[in-house]
C-alpha cells in the first residue's frame, strides 16, 4: 500500500512544482484557474490523494499535466507543443534525421547522467522507452 501512497505524494510534489513554476504561486493559479484556495491548499498541504478525482483532473490539464506510463508524469509545455508542431510539418527524411539526433543526445544524457529534462519536457522517472 505504500508505494500507491509514494506516488500519491510524487504526483503532488509535481503539481506544486508546476504551479510554481507557471503562475509563481498558489494564489494566483487560484485566481486564475477558479479553484477556490483552500481547495488547493488543502490538496497540496494533505496530498492529492484526498482530494475530489474531478478536481485532480482539472487541475492536472490546467497545468497541462498528462500520465504517459503508469509510473511517469509528463509535463507538455509550450516548447514541447512547437517541436511538435514542427514535426508535423516535415518529410520522411525531416523525421528520420531528428529521431537519429534525438537518439544519440538521449544516449549522451544517460551516459552523463544529465538525463532529467530536454527542451520543456521533464520526466519524472528515469526511463523513456520511446526513445530506446
Amino acid at each position: 500500500m505504500r508505494k500507491g501512497i509514494d506516488e500519491l505524494d510524487k504526483i503532488t510534489n509535481i503539481i506544486k512544482d508546476e504551479i510554481k513554476r507557471q503562475y509563481k504561486n498558489l494564489r494566483r493559479f487560484s485566481e486564475e484557474s477558479g479553484i477556490p484556495y483552500s481547495t488547493l491548499s488543502n490538496a497540496l498541504a494533505r496530498g492529492i490523494g484526498n482530494t475530489a478525482y474531478e478536481t485532480v483532473v482539472r487541475i492536472c490539464k490546467l497545468l497541462n499535466l498528462r500520465q504517459f506510463y503508469d509510473e511517469d508524469i509528463i509535463i507538455f509545455n509550450d516548447k514541447f507543443k512547437d517541436i511538435c508542431a514542427m514535426l508535423s510539418e516535415i518529410d520522411e527524411k525531416g523525421i528520420h534525421t531528428v529521431e537519429t539526433v534525438l537518439k544519440m543526445e538521449y544516449n549522451r544524457c544517460i551516459e552523463e547522467n544529465t538525463a532529467k529534462e530536454y527542451n520543456g519536457i521533464s520526466f519524472e522517472s528515469e526511463k523513456v522507452a520511446m526513445l530506446k
